[in-house]
């Protein structure tokens, strides 16, 4: 039996020989359309929680970057990769002020009186691991992890629905939880039932083409740590050359979706080999060279490389600080070089903003 797939590939083809030759070409290709971007890009940073309450101001040197986004991640607890137990801000209350409710709140308040707009991005810290390791070892355990993980969510979405956040993203670097579609499909359908924003999934770079959900979303979210050069001191053309080794298959998928691809999380350490393994924690980079310069070529090959894309819909640089730091190496933009590249990209895509959401 012929599958639906080949019917229609015949059916194009057909189509194709029936017509003009350039006129069929052309039409085919036409249908391969791509998404429609939803307003503005994203021109945004991860924002990292203070301990204590803000004391005001803090957000105001971001704002004067051109930036009109930022990120909060408030935090969930898990014991073991394999343990389907979570903990969350109702089992605690012993937590940073910035990834409190009332914290998130606040900062939510002072950004919208500068213009920024919050995407609301829960995480789970998991004990010696990473979230990309989750995985639960029976089915009665993947049950039970879904269960708690589905109220965890939905106590974040009955966040961003009170204080009408234009995103959230439903999960971060899952990886190994993706393949289960319909357990994905039923926490998205609980989430819309709540939440009348826009929604995203955060999968790191080795997992977004993997997940089948994407349909289900508005955004395809991407922890966007791409390897882009090996070794130290790339040049700017070499770090080109990197991003078009990944830029197809982004597009693919973007096509096969119909949706726009929002980076959700890009960064890179102040370091000579920032490009070779941009994922790795500063504490994996203590015998690394410093080098702001490196950090700024990176940043300025993705806005030359990818920003013009029409699938891209923005992205979220990790990381900003309230107040900056002097800790080295860092992710953080902060006074450095790279802030520089930052902003006069942002300034020059800067938009009137449209609304809350």
């Amino acid at each position: 039996m012929m599958s639906l797939k080949t019917n229609i590939g015949y059916q194009l083809l057909y189509s194709c020989l029936l017509l003009p030759p350039l006129l069929a070409c052309s039409a085919s290709k036409t249908n391969e359309t791509l998404p429609s971007l939803d307003g503005e890009k994203h021109r945004g940073v991860c924002w990292v929680a203070s301990p204590n309450p803000l004391l005001g101001g803090e957000l105001a040197a971001l704002s004067e970057t051109g930036a009109s986004h930022i990120s909060q991640t408030p935090f969930g607890w898990q014991a073991d990769i394999a343990a389907p137990e979570l903990r969350w801000e109702t089992h605690t209350d012993k937590m940073w002020w910035g990834e409190s409710t009332t914290g998130l709140q606040a900062t939510v308040d002072s950004a919208a009186e500068l213009g920024l707009r919050s995407m609301l991005k829960p995480h789970l810290w998991v004990r010696g691991s990473w979230p990309g390791e989750i995985a639960m070892k029976t089915e009665t355990d993947w049950q039970r992890w879904f269960h708690n993980y589905k109220e965890f969510i939905l106590y974040y979405a009955q966040f961003a629905e009170a204080n009408a956040l234009p995103l959230l993203c439903v999960g971060t670097e899952l990886e190994k939880t993706s393949h289960r579609e319909n357990d994905w499909r039923a926490i998205i359908a609980a989430v819309r039932e709540i939440y009348s924003g826009k929604l995203t999934y955060a999968a790191n770079f080795t997992e977004y083409e993997k997940v089948r959900f994407w349909d289900a979303l508005d955004y395809i979210g991407v922890q966007a740590y791409f390897p882009l050069a090996e070794g130290s001191d790339p040049d700017l053309a070499q770090l080109h050359r990197g991003w078009e080794k990944v830029l197809p298959t982004l597009d693919k998928v973007s096509r096969s979706f119909q949706k726009p691809i929002l980076f959700t999380e890009l960064g890179y350490c102040d370091t000579r080999d920032a490009a070779q393994e941009p994922w790795l924690w500063p504490n994996q980079r203590k015998n690394a060279t410093l080098s702001q310069e490196i950090q700024a070529r990176c940043y300025q090959a993705f806005f030359e490389a990818v920003w013009d894309k029409p699938w891209f819909q923005g992205v979220y640089f990790w990381k900003w600080y309230p107040r900056s730091r002097d800790r080295v190496p860092d992710f953080s933009p902060q006074n450095k070089l790279a802030q520089g590249v930052m902003k006069a990209f942002f300034r020059e895509q800067a938009v009137p903003a449209s609304g809350s959401r």
